[in-house]
């Protein structure tokens, strides 16, 4: 048999393989009854659904323009990773952001700023004057909750690493605490969700025992009780079956393979008389510095909350209070609840400032401030508004290598972050990622810096509303002062 023979017979067998196949899609189609579109439209039916896959591809690498993307456009994200190359941010010709939309924060220059610095300077800022060990934070910009368990064991590594070099916090999420997140000997906030991983029993309440045992280890610095969180108030934390190895199972104290579904709250608390109770009993226990993390939905709701520390005294109040937006992240949620349910940070920030300021508790309630803080504006927006501190999750993710890709609940993240297949895991180099985390969160500090000189203030914490304008629907711009006056100036006016 010559060449174009066999050519002939292999074109012949192929065409023979692709009709056969045609014709078994074809049945298939015609015969299922769960797809209408392939059941009138057999085999041409199916590149509805591989198109409409695709689609969130081509729309991301293609067609969406640079500020368009949701929940983060690939103007934030190049930000993000042009900082954590340690290269510096610097662009030339003008901006692409219009900033004539709606809600754009403006920061307002002093006429003369400071000539003694090119930028203004963070101070360490203590946390838990009541409690036996305080807690002298020396950075303004930390890592939000991320567990082990919802991202991987080198995305861990790196975050620990790089909080290390950066010299900032990292929180543990829910899931307990891993080796992973001792690795680098940064300091740890130490999160008690609502399943109390870690530090319960085998009834799923809190140990004493196993909480002063995390509390002995000196890089844990504080305690933080998740009531809510943004992506899904009301909700408990979901980690898919797929993602809870043999490791996190132990770590967690729970069964290996099976989905790990947390309470939607606290059993211990049912109030917020139960709620201070429980957050002093911690302290106690653990002689470091507790707050908790919720989402807000209302001003009214949390009212009796900060009348009722009055009350007690503030020995009574929580050291720390973490405000989540609804636009916050997870790896898995409930749309509903991820789209719908609680105040967005812009607003709900604001109102939880306002609450402990008018109840004087400024110097006693550190206010953190967490939810789709990404880049320099967002954090200066924040410590305008009132924040003492601001997490990240995502940013640092994007840190990490993170694409995008929207598949955290699937264990299949393309760039290991969020998976714990070892093929996926390896594309993620701990010793490169480490350092890009790093480069990370020092930019964002410079770079607020940066804007607090600007403003004409020596540290970031002194801006204050008046010193960013907020652009409304008609294109003009409102000092954020005059739109929601702070409790302090109203005290001192």
């Amino acid at each position: 048999m010559n060449l174009l023979e066999l050519l002939a017979v292999t074109f012949v067998l192929a065409l023979g393989i692709v009709v056969l196949a045609v014709l078994l899609f074809y049945v298939i189609d015609r015969t299922q009854t769960g797809d209408a579109i392939r059941r009138n439209y057999p085999v041409i039916g199916r590149f509805r659904g591989w198109f409409s896959t695709l689609g969130e591809f081509f729309r991301q690498y293609f067609f969406a323009m640079d500020r368009e993307e949701m929940p983060f456009n690939r103007a934030q994200r190049d930000w993000v990773k042009h900082a954590a190359r340690g290269k510096g941010n610097t662009v030339a010709f003008g901006s692409t952001r219009n900033i004539t939309v709606a809600g754009t924060p403006i920061f307002v220059p002093a006429a003369f700023p400071p000539l003694t610095a090119q930028f203004a300077h963070t101070e360490p800022m203590e946390i838990g004057p009541y409690a036996a060990i305080p807690y002298r934070a020396p950075s303004i910009f930390n890592i939000s909750g991320m567990s082990y368990g919802a991202i991987s064991r080198p995305a861990i590594e790196a975050l620990s690493r790089g909080a290390a070099k950066a010299g900032v916090w990292l929180n543990t999420g829910e899931g307990g605490i891993a080796p992973y997140h001792l690795k680098g000997g940064c300091d740890v906030v130490f999160q008690i969700g609502t399943a109390k991983y870690g530090v319960r029993d085998e009834n799923g309440t809190l140990n004493d025992d196993k909480l002063r045992e995390i509390a002995e280890n000196p890089y844990v610095r504080m305690f933080e009780l998740k009531l809510a969180q943004g992506a899904k108030p009301g909700k408990g934390g979901i980690l898919p079956g797929e993602k809870v190895t043999a490791e996190i199972a132990a770590i967690r104290g729970i069964p290996e393979g099976e989905d790990s579904i947390s309470p939607n709250r606290h059993i211990e608390v049912d109030d917020y008389g139960t709620l201070l109770d429980m957050i002093g009993h911690i302290r106690d226990v653990t002689g470091k510095p507790v707050g908790f993390k919720t989402v807000i939905g209302s001003s009214d709701a949390w009212a009796g909350f900060f009348q009722l520390i009055n009350e007690r005294g503030v020995e009574s109040a929580p050291d720390f209070i973490t405000v989540d937006g609804g636009e916050g992240g997870t790896g898995a949620a409930p749309m509903p609840l991820m789209d719908l349910v609680g105040l967005p940070l812009r607003e709900a920030l604001l109102r939880m400032v306002d609450m402990r300021d008018r109840h004087g508790l400024k110097e006693r309630i550190r206010i953190i401030a967490s939810g789709k803080l990404v880049n320099p504006s967002d954090v200066a927006w924040a410590i305008c508004a009132g924040a003492d501190f601001v997490t990240s999750a995502r940013g640092f993710m994007f840190s990490l290598g993170c694409i995008q890709a929207l598949k955290c609940n699937r264990n299949t993240c393309p760039t290991g972050v969020t998976t714990h297949v070892p093929r996926l895991q390896a594309g993620l180099v701990v010793e490169d990622k480490f350092r890009k985390v790093a480069h990370y969160a020092d930019q964002i500090i410079k770079e607020v810096e940066t804007i607090a000189h600007s403003v004409g203030v020596a540290e970031p914490r002194e801006m204050r509303r008046r010193h960013v304008r907020i652009v409304q629907p008609d294109g003009s711009s409102i000092p954020m002062n005059k739109i929601r006056p702070s409790i302090n100036s109203e005290l001192a006016g």
